[in-house]
């Protein structure tokens, strides 16, 4: 979606930074959201939206695939892991906060140990709130079936695991770090049990928190009390200021109790 280019009202092309800065202009419009990026498409003015509107939310969903430069270029992707490092570190500058997901593929056509062990180390270094991880499954018809060098499905497998690991290992610890924070919570649908809604936070974890029905669609100040590797378990809190997190002036979000 970050490759979005349109023709404005004004006649002139509009980029989606463009856009994302005319909607955090609408009254009262509290978040902002975008879905998925690609890092090819990463520009220096969408990076900088990312620490001038506070109401884009510090959450991002970044692709990489694989930490190999070999892998990358077989896939076409258009980018190189330092590139796409340096836009992680792009992105920590402007919004020190944000938290980063990603794709991963394991197992792609001519993958060795030692590309595997560079994006077991990329994400090391990066450090991911959310990720989804898949091993290569050749497909009728696509480059990738017809390459030589094939990757034995056990080898997929077993490196799928270990990298699983590892993020699974990450998002519980980015989870267990918001633990005794309070945080605007989205309250967005109803929970499983009565007089339980789910909302979202920020940085879009799913929080379940005992809140009445007429509560949908606000945004609450939830002090988080409980952590698993998916959502958060938190308890409302008298209404108040929120400051945002990266120091940014920012329109506070309308908080409810």
């Amino acid at each position: 979606v970050n490759a979005y280019h349109g023709d404005g009202p004004d006649g002139r092309s509009w980029s989606l930074a463009r856009l994302l800065h005319e909607l955090a202009g609408i009254e009262r419009l509290e978040r902002l959201r975008y879905t998925t990026s690609h890092p090819r498409d990463m520009t220096a003015d969408l990076i900088e939206a990312h620490g001038a509107l506070p109401q884009l939310m510090p959450f991002l969903h970044l692709p990489v695939q694989s930490g190999a430069d070999r892998v990358l270029q077989a896939m076409n992707r258009g980018y190189g892991r330092d590139d796409y490092l340096r836009i992680v570190d792009a992105l920590r500058d402007v919004r020190p906060d944000i938290a980063l997901s990603s794709d991963f593929i394991t197992g792609f056509p001519g993958e060795t140990e030692e590309d595997f062990e560079a994006t077991l180390a990329l994400v090391e270094r990066v450090g991911f709130a959310q990720a989804f991880s898949f091993k290569y499954s050749p497909r009728p018809g696509t480059p990738g079936a017809a390459m030589t060098k094939q990757v034995k499905e056990a080898v997929r497998g077993e490196r799928l695991n270990r990298l699983q690991a590892l993020l699974d290992a990450q998002a519980t610890a980015f989870n267990e770090g918001t633990l005794g924070r309070t945080l605007p919570v989205l309250l967005e649908r109803p929970g499983r049990h009565p007089g339980q809604l789910v909302g979202r936070s920020p940085y879009l974890q799913a929080v379940h928190v005992a809140a009445p029905d007429g509560l949908l669609g606000r945004v609450a100040r939830v002090t988080i009390t409980g952590c698993h590797r998916h959502s958060l378990a938190g308890r409302m809190e008298p209404h108040g200021p929120i400051t945002a997190s990266n120091g940014i002036p920012a329109q506070p979000e309308e908080v409810v109790a």
